[in-house]
C-alpha cells in the first residue's frame, strides 16, 4: 500500500434516506476509530494467572469526527438537522485503499467557531447507533 492523501478520507451522509450518500463539504480533518469493550473472565483457575477474555462478548462502537469550514448549505443544514432532531441516519466513511464503513450514527457533538479575522469553522462528532458494515475496496 502506498502513502495516502488525508483529503481522500471522506465522511458521507445519506441526505434523504434513499441510499445516495453525499460528502460532507468543507471538512479539513477527519478521523474514525473502532472500539470493543472486553469482558474479563479471569478466575483462580486461569493458566499462569494470565487474564482471560470472553471472545465476542464486548460492546463494539465506532466514532467519527471531523472539522472544517462552511462550504455547502445542503450538507451543513442536514448535519444540523440530524443533531437537533436526534436522528440516526446512515453515514459512510471512505478510507482510501482500505474500504468503506457504513451504518447508522448519531451526531453527538456539533461545535461552531470563528474569529474576527478568519473563517467560520465547525467540528462534529458521531457515535455509532447500530450495526456497522465494512466493504473492502
Amino acid at each position: 500500500m502506498s502513502v495516502q492523501s488525508g483529503k481522500d478520507l471522506l465522511i458521507k451522509l445519506d441526505l434523504t434516506g434513499d441510499g445516495q450518500f453525499e460528502t460532507i463539504a468543507g471538512l479539513r480533518a477527519t478521523r474514525i476509530s473502532f472500539n470493543a469493550e472486553t469482558v474479563d473472565v479471569t478466575s483462580l483457575e486461569s493458566q499462569g494467572g494470565w487474564r482471560e477474555l470472553l471472545a465476542g462478548a464486548g460492546v463494539k462502537t465506532a466514532a467519527i469526527s471531523g472539522s472544517g469550514v462552511f462550504r455547502d448549505a445542503g450538507t451543513d443544514e442536514r448535519a444540523r438537522q440530524v443533531f437537533f432532531d436526534g436522528e440516526t441516519p446512515d453515514f459512510q466513511v471512505v478510507i482510501p485503499d482500505f474500504g468503506v464503513v457504513e451504518g447508522p450514527f448519531q451526531v453527538s457533538s456539533l461545535e461552531y467557531s470563528g474569529s474576527h479575522d478568519g473563517e467560520a469553522t465547525y467540528e462534529l462528532s458521531l457515535a455509532s447507533a447500530g450495526a456497522i458494515s465494512f466493504s473492502a475496496l
